[in-house]
C-alpha cells in the first residue's frame, strides 16, 4: 500500500527556496540548444585537475547557458517595464538604459569554479543576443603582498580581509552603471602577486562574469552601523560550485602535484622552491596550506554564502556534477 509522506515532510519540502534537480533532470532542460564547443575547446577551457568533458558541458552547462539567456531577455523586459512606469519622471532621474547582465561564480579553492566561469563565458558569447561576454576574477583585487605583510595578513590570503573590497565593488558598480571603460588590477599566479603597472580594461560588455571565493558575501556594516551595498547586490544571477570538503582537499593536493610538475618548474614561480624538495615534503606544505588557510576560509566564509546563490552546482568525488538546486522565483 502506498502511503503519503508525513505532513512534516511536506512542510520541509515546501520550505526550501530551491528546486532540486538530478543531473538527468537538469540535462533535459537544455531543450534543443546546440552544443557550440568542440572537445579541443573544452580541453583548453578546463582547469588543471578538472575532468570536465563534452558530456558534462552538454548535460550541465548547456542548459545553464539557455537559462541565463532567458534571464538576460527577461531582465531587458523588466527594465523596459520600469522605464514605462517612470515615464517622463525618469528622464535624467533613473531611466535605465541597457547595462551589462552580471553573473557571480563562487566556491572553494580547487572546486573548479574558474572552469565553470570560462565555460559560461564561451557558451554565452555564442548566443546572438549577447556576444560580448567578459570574465573578471577577484584575484586582481587581492592586496599586494607588500600590503598583506604590512597588515600581518600573509597567512590570511584569500580571506575577505585580504581583498580591496571597496575597489572591487566600485569596479562592478561602474560596469553595471554602463560606463564606457572600467579598469582593474592584474594578478599573476606565477609571482603570486599583483603585477605593478598592469591594468585589465573592460569596455561595456553585454554580460560580465565575476569569479572568486567570496563574491557572494554580504556587505559589512559601515563604521556608522549602516548597511552598505555589497558586491553581490549587483549580480543578476549567481552560481555556487559545491562539493564535500574532503573531496576538495583531494583535488587541491592533486592540483598541487600537477603544478609542481608544470608551472612551478619556472624559476620565476613563487612556488618554485617546492620543486627542489621531495614530493612528500612538498605535499606536507600543501596539506598545511589547506588545513590552516583554505579549509578554514571555506568553512568560515565561503560555504556560508552558498544559500545566497541562484544556482548551486553539486559535484561528486570524481569532479562530476551530480545535482543542481535552482532558486525559486
Amino acid at each position: 500500500m502506498i502511503t503519503s509522506p508525513p505532513r512534516s515532510a511536506h512542510r520541509r519540502a515546501e520550505s526550501t527556496p530551491y528546486v532540486d534537480l538530478t543531473r538527468t533532470e537538469w540535462s533535459a532542460l537544455r531543450d534543443k540548444t546546440p552544443l557550440p564547443l568542440t572537445a579541443s575547446e573544452v580541453e583548453r577551457l578546463r582547469g588543471l585537475g578538472d575532468v570536465i568533458d563534452l558530456d558534462e558541458v552538454r548535460d550541465v552547462y548547456l542548459p545553464l547557458s539557455r537559462l541565463l539567456n532567458l534571464y538576460v531577455g527577461a531582465t531587458d523586459g523588466l527594465r523596459g517595464a520600469l522605464n514605462t512606469f517612470l515615464g517622463d519622471a525618469g528622464n535624467g532621474h533613473g531611466t535605465q538604459h541597457g547595462t551589462p547582465f552580471v553573473i557571480g561564480v563562487a566556491g572553494s579553492v580547487a572546486v573548479g569554479k574558474s572552469t565553470v566561469a570560462r565555460l559560461l563565458q564561451a557558451l554565452l558569447a555564442r548566443w546572438p543576443e549577447h556576444p560580448r561576454v567578459e570574465l573578471v576574477t577577484t584575484d586582481g583585487f587581492l592586496l599586494p603582498m607588500k600590503e598583506l605583510k604590512a597588515r600581518g595578513l600573509t597567512s590570511r590570503k584569500g580571506f575577505p580581509e585580504s581583498y580591496d573590497r571597496r575597489a572591487l565593488t566600485r569596479f562592478v558598480a561602474d560596469i553595471k552603471a554602463g560606463k564606457d571603460e572600467v579598469t582593474a588590477p592584474v594578478y599573476s599566479h606565477l609571482i603570486y602577486d599583483i603585477v605593478p603597472g598592469q591594468r585589465l580594461t573592460v569596455r561595456r560588455p553585454d554580460i560580465l562574469i565575476v569569479e572568486g571565493l567570496n563574491v557572494l558575501q554580504p556587505a559589512l556594516p559601515g563604521k556608522d552601523g549602516r548597511t552598505r551595498v555589497g558586491l553581490a547586490d549587483y549580480f543578476d544571477f549567481s552560481v555556487y560550485v559545491d562539493a564535500k570538503a574532503e573531496d576538495i582537499e583531494n583535488w587541491y593536493l592533486n592540483r598541487f602535484k600537477k603544478l609542481r610538475q608544470t608551472a612551478f618548474q619556472n624559476p620565476d614561480s613563487y612556488f618554485h622552491r617546492h620543486t627542489e624538495v621531495s614530493e612528500e615534503e612538498a605535499l606536507d606544505y600543501a596539506r598545511t596550506m589547506w588545513r590552516t588557510i583554505n579549509k578554514p576560509n571555506l568553512v568560515e566564509n565561503v560555504a556560508p554564502t552558498r544559500g545566497r546563490a541562484t544556482l548551486v552546482v553539486r559535484k561528486g568525488p570524481d569532479h562530476k556534477v551530480q545535482r543542481l538546486s535552482l532558486r525559486k522565483l
